[in-house]
């Protein structure tokens, strides 16, 4: 049996073979090609509602191009900001929503634009069921948290009666939890580590920046402990005053078997 060697076609050929495969290869036909706008996006949507996310925001991009300066330019936009979301590329789907709501401040769908920025860098694999999965939004970034936040904040502060404005403040009440938690959690490391005088500052910072939320407790309850180690006892016993007072059922506090004192004070 004769096998082909390379080695005996010429060099001349075998350049201008690769170079015409190189040129096939450029030329790909774009299959929107005579395609109305309408067709494009119809298209872009049925990619999107069977998952394929990818096909349809190359869709999308096409008809950005194609209608652009109309509605359903601005609609192509928004609707590939949610395909990046859904494939997960943040920063993308990030750049694609400031870009719409810069063009575009006056676009009906601007509550939604906002809106949907926050969901982008939300948890939402947790979201309000994190309970579900046995995980804490506050060990992952704490950079896009906040930046979800702000972000809800933004709508709920322009577009009070939004249909979006009800679930992003529950989104912006979890987020907060969330931070809390984070800062309790440094704080009980630190604590644990016997470095108390670090513990004390995360602790304060919990509840100088997020009061009322259930973390706070704990925050107060390392105060008292890390305040106690460092023999500092006024301020134990302020910090343990303040707890019995804001949180009377405190495990912590049924712990240390501690009573009730006639007077007190609120934090906040």
């Amino acid at each position: 049996m004769r096998s082909f060697r390379l080695s005996m076609v010429p060099v001349g050929l075998v350049v201008s073979v690769l170079l015409f495969l190189s040129g096939c290869a450029n030329t790909t036909k774009d299959v929107t090609a005579g395609w109305t706008p309408e067709k494009i996006y119809k298209e872009a949507r049925d990619e999107a509602n069977s998952g394929a996310w990818e096909k349809a925001i190359g869709f999308y991009e096409k008809l950005e191009g194609r209608a652009a300066g109309t509605v359903l330019a601005q609609q192509a936009q928004i609707d590939k900001a949610y395909a990046q979301y859904k494939t997960g590329d943040k920063i993308q789907a990030t750049a694609t929503l400031d870009r719409f709501i810069r063009l575009h401040p006056a676009s009906p769908a601007l509550d939604y634009a906002i809106y949907l920025k926050g969901l982008v860098n939300f948890n939402d694999n947790l979201g309000m069921f994190s309970f579900l999965t046995k995980q804490d939004l506050s060990e992952r970034d704490q950079k896009a948290a906040k930046d979800s936040y702000e972000a809800f904040k933004e709508l709920t502060t322009r577009f009070p009666d939004s249909k979006y404005t009800p679930e992003a403040r529950q989104r912006m009440l979890h987020i907060v939890n969330a931070l809390a938690s984070y800062e309790v959690h440094v704080a009980r490391f630190y604590a644990t580590r016997g470095a108390h005088v670090a513990a004390v500052n995360r602790a304060q910072q919990a509840i100088a920046d997020y009061q009322g939320v259930p973390a706070v407790e704990e925050a107060l309850s390392i105060l008292v402990s890390s305040y106690d180690a460092l023999g500092m006892t006024a301020l134990r016993d302020d910090a343990k005053r303040v707890l019995a007072k804001n949180f009377p059922q405190s495990d912590y506090l049924k712990a240390e078997g501690f009573k009730k004192p006639t007077s007190w004070w609120r934090l906040w």
